[in-house]
Parts: C-alpha cells; structure tokens; sequence
C-alpha cells in the first residue's frame, strides 16, 4: 500500500462479513469495523501474510455476532458456561460458527475465550484479545488505549501483559469470580515476563 490509497485498500478489505446468524447492533456492528480496521492495521504493519490476517479479520466479525442476541439464544449456544450471562457471547459465537462449519480451532479459541484470555491461544485470539480492548470508540483511558494500540506491532507480548492486567483488574473490582480460563491466561503471562 502507498499514498492515498492506503486508506482505501484497507476499507475494501475490511467488507463487512458478520454471518448471517449475527444478531447485533448498529452500535456493535461499527465496534466490529473499528477493531477490523485496528487487526487490519496491525497485520499491514507487521507485514502479516494473507492468510493469518485473514484469520484474524474472521475471528473479528465472529466475536461479537451474538452479543446483542437474547440470553436464552445465548443460553442455547453457551449452554455449558458459567460465570455472568455477560460473558457467554463468546462461547455462543464459537459454537454457532462450528455449527455453521468454521474448523479453524484458532479463530474458534480466539472467539470464545476473547472477553476472558486462553493460556493455549495461537496469535489470532492474542491479537482479537488486544484490539477488541484497544479499539478507539471505547471512552476509558483513552490516551493509555492509544498508546498501547500504536505499540502493539513493535511489543506484542508487553501490549498482551498491560491488556491482560487491565482486564483482570476490571474484573476483580466488578466482584465477579475470576474465570479459571483467564487465571491460567494470566499465570501464562507471568511465568513469559522476564
């Protein structure tokens, strides 16, 4: 990409691509764009082949299709879940893709486990985890977001540990218990930090 057409080279690639199943929002659906548009720019800029940014860009539109869906929709797609009726979109979008044939076991980890962290994850549920975070519509700690978005390309595991922390904390001061999924995420991080 060069020029002008940058911008334009990277909308073309970010066509909407919410499964018909979706059940969302205007406000979600423009959530979903601004972290396609967040993956997208990372991948350019990291120089990411195709194929794994195609990846990536999937788990994106799958992450939040059913998180304005009813709780019993997501109660019949998250059936197993636990924790608040909150946290089930993910679980839910999982399995309703797998149900409609999406075999990637990536995409599929990085869609479930997006809102809580996978110890296990390959770089597509790491890179869903950060940007569905950093993305630049949220209205908290904006400038730290941006900061930690416009560095994600040259310290992905650094940007990982301050989104990780940022999210464990949130959730501990919510009083919610803390998912064993996200405590072996976190411990993960750890024991890698030097």
């Amino acid at each position: 990409m060069t020029g002008g057409s940058a911008s334009a080279d990277i909308s073309a690639a970010l066509r909407p691509t919410l499964p018909a199943w979706a059940e969302v929002t205007p406000d979600r659906v423009a959530h979903i764009e601004r972290v396609a548009h967040l993956v997208a720019t990372w991948a350019d800029r990291m120089g990411i082949p195709d194929s794994e940014r195609n990846r990536w860009l999937k788990a994106v539109w799958l992450h939040d299709a059913l998180r304005d869906a009813s709780p019993a929709t997501l109660g019949e797609w998250a059936s197993s879940s636990s924790g608040p009726v909150e946290l089930w979109h993910g679980p839910a979008a999982a399995a309703r893709a797998k149900a409609e044939g999406e075999l990637d076991r990536g995409v599929l980890d990085a869609v479930r486990y997006h809102s809580l962290g996978l110890a296990e994850w390959d770089m597509v549920g790491r890179v869903l985890y950060c940007a569905d975070y950093l993305e630049p519509g949220r209205t908290f700690d904006v400038a730290a977001r941006a900061e930690l978005a416009a560095l994600f390309p040259r310290d992905v595991p650094g940007v990982i540990r301050a989104v990780a922390r940022a999210r464990l904390s949130h959730l501990a001061r919510s009083g919610w218990p803390l998912p064993e999924p996200m405590v072996r995420f976190w411990n993960s991080l750890s024991v890698a930090s030097p």
